[in-house]
This record gives structure tokens, C-alpha cells and sequence, in this order.
């Protein structure tokens, strides 16, 4: 699934500012992380969003979401914003802040170098 470049750009400047920030393919779409923990993301022309358990279900009373089930089974703790809940930079970057928010908060990943792959030698 390809995402929207212009949505993915809209994104990178909420998230402008904000410490260890990284992309990365994922879930047919592009994920930002925050300390090697999901954030937010952008699949076709939705946010993805990781708000985690405790808001999860105050989250899906709101207005152009519902629950993220790419898998036909919801996942706890991730939603999708659809297009109408993003038409302005100021909704787009409130509902940013809602996964950095939830990101932020869990203790950082320890990351492992890149691992190389082994060839044999022929």
C-alpha cells in the first residue's frame, strides 16, 4: 500500500522539534518512532496513531477515527485519524502530539547496530 507523500511530509514538520525521531517502512505505510517506539504513521491517506490502552477507547468517541485493523482485527492502542479529522495543520499536529505524548513517555529502546548479513564465501 503506498502512503501519501504529502500527509508523510505534514507529519515530519509536527514532529520537527521533537528528539529521536526516526522513520521507518512499516505496516504497508511509513512509521515515525520516537526512541525506537512507534508514534504515528501515514498508510494511504490516514494517520496512523499509537495513543496506548489507556485513552484507546476515550480516542475512538472522536470524530474521523476508528480503530486501526489493517490485520481484520483492531489492535489495541492504535488508531486511524481518516482525512476528515486532518484537513487543517493545527488538527494534524494536535492529533501528532497525542502519540508523541504516548511515545515519549515509555522508557527508550536499546537499539541494536544494523546486523550484517553473512554470505559464503564461494
Amino acid at each position: 500500500m503506498a502512503f501519501d507523500e504529502g500527509l508523510a511530509a505534514r507529519v515530519r514538520e509536527a514532529l520537527q522539534g521533537v528528539s529521536f525521531v526516526t522513520e521507518k517502512r512499516m505496516f504497508g505505510g511509513l512509521t515515525f518512532m520516537i526512541n525506537g517506539h512507534m508514534c504515528c504513521g501515514v498508510m494511504g491517506d490516514r494517520l496512523m496513531l499509537r495513543v496506548g490502552a489507556p485513552t484507546y477507547e476515550q480516542t475512538l468517541l472522536q470524530p474521523h477515527v476508528r480503530p486501526m485493523d489493517f490485520t481484520n482485527r483492531p489492535l489495541t492502542g492504535f488508531v486511524f485519524v481518516q482525512p476528515g479529522g486532518l484537513e487543517d495543520d493545527d488538527e494534524l499536529a494536535a492529533w501528532v502530539q497525542r502519540g508523541i505524548d504516548f511515545a515519549g513517555a515509555l522508557p527508550p529502546k536499546d537499539l541494536p547496530n544494523k546486523r550484517r548479513i553473512k554470505r559464503k564465501r564461494t
